[in-house]
């Protein structure tokens, strides 16, 4: 009985051990993922910026172009 207690205590301990492991890795997942979504969320509004300003672009080129033509 005292082996089949030391071998459970030391697979408890591993499994103790594996689970920090698990735990760290899932804290450094979370940190990365976080870090994704930050990117996306900017590289979204630099984009909806950007095709916000060629829309303004185009209506004013088309407007320009439209007094142009009448005159």
């Amino acid at each position: 009985m005292k082996e089949r207690l030391a071998e459970l205590k030391a697979e408890f301990e591993r499994g103790q051990q594996h689970l920090q492991a698990l735990d760290e890795q899932r804290v450094r997942l979370r940190d990365t993922l976080l870090r994704i979504s930050g990117a996306i969320q900017v590289l979204e509004e630099l984009l909806a910026g950007e095709e916000q300003r060629t829309q303004r672009k185009l209506t004013h080129e088309s407007e320009h172009a439209t007094v142009v033509t009448v005159s």
